[in-house]
């Protein structure tokens, strides 16, 4: 185990008292000569963790200024930067850990780092969840590949559509807009009750929880169901 500074610090000062006491120093310190020099030794060690930590709270004060000319979203506890591209930033997110383990089985990661555009549907841990227990590592396996590809990119549509985008051409086209996924299936915006919902070819509605997540390469949106073609 590393020895603290202060633990360094104290050895030093009992081994000064040792080679004093054996060559006779003209004066020997006494034991609280002793403590009050190591406990002014502990104040200076304090004093100097606290400059230290000070400085390194001021750097990260000063990064997180310079970053703050971006507006970000927060998802999954981590800031998303629309400087930065899809996989940059989901790799962040702690409630995508899931997603992100499927985008780099299927081998998806250049593709959603490349120029785009794309509006991703994004499901959560909490989404993969609510499938059938072992669908997940079952889709993991190389084997399934293809099937996991399909499955992912039909979260996938290319261009960039923000929130306002969808419900602006749902309203325009009575109430249902029908897009054509990255896998070649069709997904369906709708709204209900205020919220945007994707719905999938099997009829499941998957909620819109984090609209408009901008990106260098798209948009995200986060969703609480995993989308499934037909």
């Amino acid at each position: 185990m590393t020895k603290s500074a202060l633990g360094i610090e104290f050895e030093n000062r009992v081994a000064w008292q040792k080679c004093a006491d054996k060559n006779n120093a003209p004066r020997r310190q006494t034991d609280k000569d002793t403590f009050s020099m190591i406990k002014k030794s502990m104040m200076v060690f304090a004093a100097s963790a606290i400059a230290l930590t000070l400085g390194a709270c001021a750097n990260d004060m000063k990064s997180e200024t310079t970053m703050s000319g971006e507006k970000t979203v927060m998802v999954g506890g981590a800031p998303m930067y629309p400087s930065k591209n899809i996989v940059e930033n989901a790799v962040n997110s702690a409630d995508h850990t899931t997603l992100v383990a499927a985008v780099t089985a299927a081998g998806l990661v250049d593709t959603l780092a490349s120029p785009g555009p794309f509006t991703v549907f994004a499901p959560t841990n909490a989404a993969f969840d609510k499938l059938p227990a072992g669908t997940v590592d079952t889709l993991l396996k190389p084997e399934n590949k293809a099937t996991l590809t399909n499955i992912l990119t039909y979260h996938v549509v290319p261009g960039t559509m923000t929130a306002a985008d969808l419900m602006d051409k749902t309203k325009a086209m009575g109430g249902m807009y029908k897009m054509t996924t990255a896998s070649g299936g069709t997904i369906t915006a709708e709204m209900k009750d205020g919220a945007l919902y994707i719905v999938d070819a099997k009829g499941q509605w998957s909620k819109v929880t984090i609209a408009n997540v901008m990106q260098s390469n798209g948009v995200i949106h986060v969703v609480d169901t995993v989308l499934l073609p037909g």
